[in-house]
């Protein structure tokens, strides 16, 4: 076989560029320090690299929620617990403000600490974590409370329905007597009212309803009620003015919730049927789409419909209820109420929960509720009404209204009944306190849990991505002393020539 110098040039660059391209594969992982650097160098294990990486950064994000998480529940808990300071203070106040020997001048002066205090509640009920208010529920860029008026009778003539609207201000609480005996807008009523505790009076005039049966408004200086008509009021004899006969209205502090609630339920219908009235109740944590599949006819007749949880990606078919009407269609979270004639197949509903709850996702498919609602915990108005917490005692705004309302009026009897009111409120507010506590600890519990596994996860990564350094120092050695042979070689032969040899 003849051997060409050229053959001999090709096959020298050959084997010096395939022993210079190992050197040069071994240095790129040197300096990455990766076992793995493409696809092509082990699609296996480059898969499950990939595979790792995802669920570090899943792990890495749930951490993340699970601070945030961990910020506003701390500073719920930190908020809560002054709040629970707070009126254990009112408490005492009230316990002093209910002595029989106290004088009028004595509960004013204790007054002037409730009031105080009834600021530092509107401020820590606007608490805010990141320029986030935590008590809005999704309005966080709103402030939760304001302060507002609201008023309160002695005998329950005029009950907090029949107010339907204080505009405000007023700094101190505006007592007012009926003097006469009638329905509210079915004839003019004389009253008078005080706004510094009962020492001066003015006259005032409650006028007839512009309409029959219109509200009418009751001016007392600088703030106005306006007042449902056909609600009667007593008046007591005019010489004796004793708040414990006729009727007698506290106009006095509380806060307004602005934020939103998770109590209402609104249902959106897409359909012709005239008359048709649909509603929905339960508790519904998403939106609920449903869809008429069939609707039969005569007694006994059943609707068929389907629902989703997914905004209309997945459907659950098959389900079947009683035509009504009423017809009651069970879905996930309550029930779909069809009021009226039945519905026409291909009908919709959507089913829109008011969502004040924020959660945050802390594993998979798994999430924790980060914020509390205002009304829930502090009460104070909704909605112009008081804030239903099961008992009246427990809304704190409003029982702290109330006993700023009866110390600035020299109302004793009133202060006894905000004192066992003021008990209720602060178990209401030891119960929200134990319910972020609770939070918190399985918060702690979840950032551990989670530590481990990101530590897991890295190590089993490692293993298949990361280089062993010695393993490679020695390769590298090797390759090196290769490469240099080769060379050494290479020289060799091109200095061989058969015109050496003539």
């Amino acid at each position: 076989m003849r051997v060409s110098h050229r053959n001999i040039y090709a096959n020298m660059l050959t084997h010096m560029n395939h022993s210079l391209a190992g050197l040069m594969e071994l240095h790129l992982k040197a300096s990455s320090q990766k076992e793995i650097n493409r696809p092509s160098d082990n699609p296996i294990g480059m898969a499950r690299v990939l595979s790792y990486r995802d669920t570090i950064k899943s792990l890495d994000q749930y951490r993340k929620n699970v601070d945030t998480a961990q910020g506003w529940l701390n500073l719920a808990d930190e908020n809560l617990m002054q709040v629970s300071i707070i009126s254990t203070r009112l408490k005492e106040l009230a316990q002093q403000g209910a002595t029989g020997t106290l004088s009028r001048e004595n509960r004013k002066q204790i007054s002037y600490e409730a009031r105080q205090l009834y600021q530092q509640l509107i401020m820590l009920s606007n608490a805010s974590y990141e320029g986030k208010y935590i008590y809005s529920g999704h309005k966080i860029d709103t402030p939760a409370f304001r302060e507002a008026l609201f008023a309160q009778s002695n005998d329950g003539s005029i009950r907090s329905k029949d107010i339907l609207g204080i505009s405000e201000g007023a700094g101190n609480t505006i007592l007012v007597q009926f003097l006469e005996t009638g329905e509210t807008g079915a004839t003019d009523l004389n009253f008078r009212y005080s706004d510094n505790g009962g020492e001066t009076w003015t006259q005032g005039t409650l006028p007839v309803s512009a309409t029959l049966g219109a509200p009418v408004v009751m001016n007392l200086g600088g703030v106005q009620i306006t007042l449902a008509a056909g609600r009667m009021v007593s008046a007591n004899s005019a010489v004796d003015f004793n708040d414990t006969s006729g009727t007698w209205l506290w106009v006095r502090p509380t806060a307004s919730y602005q934020g939103d609630d998770k109590d209402q339920v609104a249902v959106e219908y897409f359909g012709a049927v005239a008359g048709l009235t649909p509603s929905a109740s339960g508790s519904f944590r998403n939106n609920v789409l449903v869809r008429i599949d069939s609707v039969g006819g005569g007694v006994g007749a059943n609707i068929g419909y389907s629902y989703s949880t997914d905004g209309g990606r997945n459907w659950t078919t098959g389900n079947t209820a009683p035509a009504g009407p009423p017809a009651s269609l069970p879905v996930p979270g309550g029930f779909l109420q069809l009021a009226g004639p039945n519905p026409a197949v291909g009908d919709q509903f959507v089913i829109r929960p008011n969502r004040a709850l924020i959660h945050v996702e802390i594993s998979q498919n798994e999430t924790i509720q980060m914020n509390n609602i205002g009304k829930d915990v502090f009460g104070g108005l909704h909605n112009g009404r008081p804030a239903n917490l099961g008992k009246a005692g427990a809304n704190l705004f409003e029982t702290v209204g109330r006993l700023i309302g009866y110390l600035e009026t020299n109302t004793q009897q009133g202060v006894q009944q905000t004192l066992a009111e003021l008990t209720d409120a602060h178990q209401h507010i030891t119960t929200y306190l134990a319910g972020v506590g609770a939070r918190k600890n399985r918060l702690t519990l979840t950032d551990s849990v989670l530590h481990g596994l990101q530590l897991n996860a890295r190590e089993r990564k490692g293993k298949i991505e990361d280089v062993d350094v010695a393993d490679l120092m020695t390769k590298m050695a090797m390759q090196q002393i290769t490469y240099e042979a080769v060379l050494k070689s290479s020289s060799i032969i091109m200095r061989m020539s058969l015109v050496n040899y003539l």
